[in-house]
């Protein structure tokens, strides 16, 4: 696969990359600005494929395919799709960006805190969802890859989305199954896709029905579907770890049926099926033994899992007459009849006569007197709820925080290693006025800066590789450093610098009494069609300073480069831009927009190259 995207890349002329959102065995999805339709946040999700003639071309027929399947879905939960594009052997899909939170994150966040999803709150979720798999499945469309990664709670409106749908995963797996050299991949999470779809490759309708009660079990429980499945008898014993009610149970259970002919024959028969549920309460009883299928057997909620028994057609599930041997022992009906239990009952009363007999015969012993103060009530007998096993300990999130001591115009770094479940939160004091440059080094972590009152430091700094800009408050200020989405384990390394304003500089001794006249009119640096650069040459008298004016979008970098003389920056308000003075390089992230003024000053006659890049 070939390495990440660079932050600030321009794809098609376009989409600007802001960060990787997350990755995995197939491909990438980035945050990307589009630039064509005013600069709207979008999801570009990558796929990389194999550089073979056969492979390459077989990628694009499918990436063609799928993405017209994609370009049918039109369903206000589903990211709408944009746009499919080729650039450098890399296929891309671009779709509308969900701000939100995917439920696993809501389902961490809620178990550091000691606590999961009700079932009333999976209950909303499945009747929010279960609609929007039945328009793909009217469509012939299957998802695959339901799972509470796959799913965000939208912000604007608290609905549930589907994201990830199997493309890429997809496209990927017939690749390597018409080669002989690979073996096949199936699409799916393990624990998450039932059977059929992760032996065979085939999925039905009910597959993704199938995802959806194990995520429901996910959320209900806390724990991961391995930790609830017997691997031995692939039954699900997830009732250990919550109380439902006996319907929603029902439900779940018939959804996680192993045979997909024993499943909901569609999401319209599951949306049917929890209007209809029982509405007791989770108080969980254990009804008496009756006969299997009867109707009035009720359904038990059970700490074992349970297993459909299917019945012949030509077996009756009434008990049948037993055929009597001519040579059987006649049955009794009454104990007199039996002279063996006669002769057991006549040792016994002899037995008890002896005892008797003994007992008087003994010599008495001092009585014990109960104190009249001491009684004891009867014990009524209380209804406990059913004892659940003690369940294995949650392992939370670990939050791990640090104080930096940052001393001005001083590099400082920090290095190390990150996990999935880790989040580390470095504070440092910092004064307004002061620029901070902050950059992690690598692909698999990213960072959110905080100001002192706790807001984003930005609009550009949720989730981000690098930062540069200056700091409105005097306080402390915190930067956070998680990995990315399916990042299980990755090192980091993270330079920070924090700059003093420059402060003015005392007027120096004019050389001449003659003053430096300055040009009424700087010129603009213009840019062709189609390019981020722009080359200018000219010359210098040494009594003259040449400005040069550069317009900047907010959050775009620039890098200038003189050659044959130094030059001052000045930012759009007009003041020194921190580390450009008196250079003959420079380089700058994320900047505020407005209009850039480049000072070139000689004390000789010389002539310069000026060169400037903006993207």
């Amino acid at each position: 696969m070939q390495p990440p995207i660079p932050t600030g890349t321009v794809l098609q002329n376009r989409y600007r990359l802001i960060n990787l959102l997350g990755q995995g065995g197939f491909g990438r999805t980035y945050l990307v600005e589009d630039q064509g339709r005013f600069n709207e946040l979008c999801a570009l999700k990558e796929l990389t494929p194999p550089q073979t003639g056969y492979g390459l071309g077989k990628s694009k027929e499918l990436f063609q395919r799928e993405a017209q399947i994609l370009y049918q879905i039109e369903h206000p939960q589903i990211p709408k799709f944009r746009a499919m594009f080729e650039e450098d052997q890399r296929l891309f899909l671009a779709q509308d960006f969900v701000e939100g939170k995917t439920y696993r994150e809501i389902l961490d966040d809620r178990k550091s805190r000691g606590f999961v999803f009700s079932e009333q709150e999976v209950v909303q979720l499945m009747q929010q969802v279960l609609p929007v798999l039945s328009y793909l499945h009217e469509k012939g469309i299957i998802h695959r890859d339901i799972a509470p990664d796959n799913m965000i709670l939208r912000d604007r409106d608290n609905l549930p989305v589907l994201i990830d749908f199997g493309v890429v995963k997809e496209i990927a797996t017939r690749l390597q199954q018409s080669s002989t050299n690979h073996p096949p991949t199936t699409v799916g999470k393990l624990g998450y896709a039932p059977i059929e779809q992760m032996q065979t490759g085939n999925a039905y309708p009910n597959s993704d029905l199938y995802a959806l009660a194990v995520s429901a079990i996910v959320l209900l429980t806390g724990r991961e579907p391995q930790e609830v499945l017997d691997d031995n008898t692939m039954t699900w014993n997830w009732q250990r770890w919550c109380q439902v009610s006996p319907g929603f149970a029902q439900v779940i259970n018939r959804m996680l049926s192993i045979t997909p002919n024993q499943r909901y024959v569609s999401a319209t028969a599951v949306e049917q099926a929890l209007a209809g549920r029982s509405s007791a309460g989770v108080q969980q009883t254990i009804a008496p033994n009756e006969a299997p299928n009867s109707p009035s057997r009720p359904v038990i909620p059970s700490s074992v899992a349970t297993i459909a028994v299917v019945h012949d057609n030509d077996e009756s599930l009434e008990p049948r007459p037993r055929k009597r041997s001519p040579n059987a022992i006649p049955e009794r009906t009454t104990l007199w009849d039996d002279p063996w239990a006669i002769a057991l009952i006549g040792i016994g009363l002899a037995s008890l006569a002896a005892i008797g007999i003994w007992a008087l015969r003994r010599p008495s012993r001092p009585e014990i007197v109960v104190s009249p103060e001491v009684t004891v009530a009867p014990i009524a007998p209380t209804l406990k709820p059913s004892i659940k096993p003690t369940p294995k300990p949650i392992i939370k999130p670990s939050e791990i925080s640090e104080s930096l001591d940052i001393t001005p115009d001083k590099p400082t770094s920090r290095s190390g290693k990150l996990t999935a479940n880790q989040t580390l939160t470095l504070n440092f004091a910092a004064k307004q006025g002061q620029t901070l440059d902050a950059a992690i080094s690598g692909e698999g972590v990213l960072m959110t800066l905080t100001r002192p009152d706790g807001q984003l430091l930005g609009d550009r700094a949720k989730r981000v590789p690098s930062w540069v800009g200056e700091l409105p408050l005097t306080g402390d200020y915190s930067i956070q450093l998680k990995t990315v989405r399916d990042v299980e384990k990755s090192d980091y390394k993270i330079d920070l610098k924090l700059v003093d304003p420059v402060k003015p500089t005392p007027p120096l001794t004019p050389i001449t009494p003659t003053p430096i006249p300055q040009p009424e009119n700087p010129e603009r640096v213009l840019f062709q069609p189609g390019t981020t650069t722009s080359v200018m040459s000219g010359s210098a008298n040494g009594q003259q300073v040449k400005r040069y004016i550069i317009e900047a979008k907010a959050g775009q970098s620039m890098s200038i480069t003189l050659q044959g003389a130094k030059f001052n920056l000045l930012g759009p308000s007009g003041s020194p831009v921190p580390d450009a003075s008196n250079q003959s390089a420079w380089r700058g992230f994320q900047l505020p927009g407005g209009d850039y003024q480049v000072e070139i000053v000689t004390t000789t006659p010389a002539n310069y190259t000026l060169s400037v890049t903006v993207q």
